[in-house]
């Protein structure tokens, strides 16, 4: 993909979520018209949430199948075990856009944060990658979510408003035992307190307002548990996750 098309600097980012009971964190390396920023954010059920950001100082490496972060008070080791996940390209406004997602991805490391460690294996993982020449004024909410159906299956979400939402050939999807369907847009809350039929109550909320004139960027992410039924009814046990809204001038 070149860095320009029909006037339109490309936008690239990678991200990768654990989601889990007692620890959730993300991990992101995004270049928006070539400029760069790296975060890592852990969340912890007490409300703890710390941060990590910057281009060089944030320490962060990510790579396919792969993460490693290093700063005073923060080390991450991740490996990935991807797969070839939900492809979706899609026009925005004179342009075109792309993503893939990965759910319930298989992962092994260890998490330390002031001076507390988690070992970190099994499905727990979601990937996002995505780039694209987007419109210059760009809004979307999003939510991502792992967890159990009360009859026992794991499944996983990735719901959207603002990108990748046509009624059909979406990026919308739920994941059953592995196995990605599918769904139809789903109504988030202005607050996001809600998505389709998941209720979410947050733990802690990452915010940003950057101003660099021609680059704008507004955002809250939550992570959070989420209660209810997924789209087609499935009825949730437990889920964790973050929900997401974001405001762009690009």
């Amino acid at each position: 993909m070149p860095w320009l098309r029909g006037g339109r600097p490309l936008k690239r980012w990678r991200y990768v979520g654990i989601y889990r009971p007692d620890v959730m964190l993300c991990v992101g390396d995004a270049i928006v018209a070539g400029l760069r920023r790296r975060w890592c954010a852990v969340a912890l059920p007490d409300g703890t949430l710390r941060e990590n950001t910057g281009s060089r100082r944030a320490g962060v490496r990510l790579a396919p199948g792969g993460v490693r972060v290093r700063s005073e008070a923060l080390a991450l080791e991740l490996s990935l075990d991807e797969g070839p996940g939900v492809e979706v390209a899609s026009p925005h406004g004179r342009q075109w856009i792309w993503t893939r997602k990965q759910a319930c991805v298989a992962v092994r490391g260890r998490l330390w944060l002031e001076g507390r460690e988690w070992a970190l294996a099994g499905h727990d993982a979601f990937v996002d990658d995505s780039a694209g020449y987007h419109a210059r004024h760009t809004r979307w909410r999003w939510s991502a979510g792992l967890g159990r159906a009360a009859t026992g299956e794991r499944v996983a979400w990735n719901l959207v408003e603002g990108v990748h939402d046509a009624p059909e050939a979406s990026e919308r999807t739920v994941w059953v035992d592995g196995e990605p369907h599918e769904v139809g847009p789903q109504p988030f809350a202005a607050d996001l307190s809600r998505v389709g039929g998941l209720r979410f109550t947050p733990w802690s909320v990452r915010e940003d307002d950057t101003n660099l004139l021609l680059v704008r960027s507004r955002y809250r992410q939550p992570f959070g548990t989420f209660a209810g039924e997924l789209p087609g009814g499935l009825a949730l046990e437990s889920g964790q996750g973050v929900m997401e809204w974001h405001d762009a001038i690009w």
